[in-house]
């Protein structure tokens, strides 16, 4: 198991000592669908292609967590589908020894960059199968998606009144 430590705050001399360790990876599903075929072959291939990515975190116990990202890739051309893909690339990851901060961003961010080149090569694999060109995925920076999401998270909350404050 990989072990690391990390301090507890910045500037913190307090260190401890966590484990991390994928257990498991796997497809938990997957759909592809070609809805307009066999047209969409005898067109000129002029593609749209729109992706969308999202992760879930789930514990199993307590030091094993279920990450599932589901990558959803839909190509049109000319307001059609040609193709839909939607898989849910899972894992199970061994979290021990860390705050629950430090937990939550490490299912948001560390598992899905682990579980994200599963899935691109799933999805390439999946629409070459399916008699498209091959689709190859860009990169993702989870870690900016998490902070994104976690300055989103600040933004709207919103701070009690004054009224409100007041028994």
């Amino acid at each position: 198991m990989a072990e690391e430590e990390l301090g507890t705050e910045a500037g913190s001399e307090e260190t401890k000592t966590g484990q991390f360790a994928p257990q498991k990876i796997y497809i938990k599903d997957l759909s592809f669908e070609t809805p307009h075929s066999p047209e969409v072959f005898t067109e000129e291939w002029n593609p749209v292609v729109n992706m969308n990515i999202a992760s879930e975190a789930k514990p199993i116990d307590k030091k094993l967590y279920e990450v599932v990202l589901t990558v959803t890739v839909t190509v049109t051309m000319e307001e059609k589908t040609a193709y839909l893909v939607e898989a849910h690339q899972a894992g199970i990851f061994h979290i021990d020894g860390f705050s629950e901060e430090i937990i939550a961003r490490m299912v948001a961010t560390i598992c899905p960059n682990i579980l994200f080149p599963f899935a691109r090569e799933l999805v390439a694999d999946l629409v070459t199968r399916g008699g498209f060109p091959q689709l190859l995925l860009a990169p993702v920076n989870f870690e900016a998606l998490y902070q994104q999401e976690q300055r989103h998270q600040q933004q709207n909350v919103v701070p009690p009144t004054e009224a409100e404050t007041k028994h």
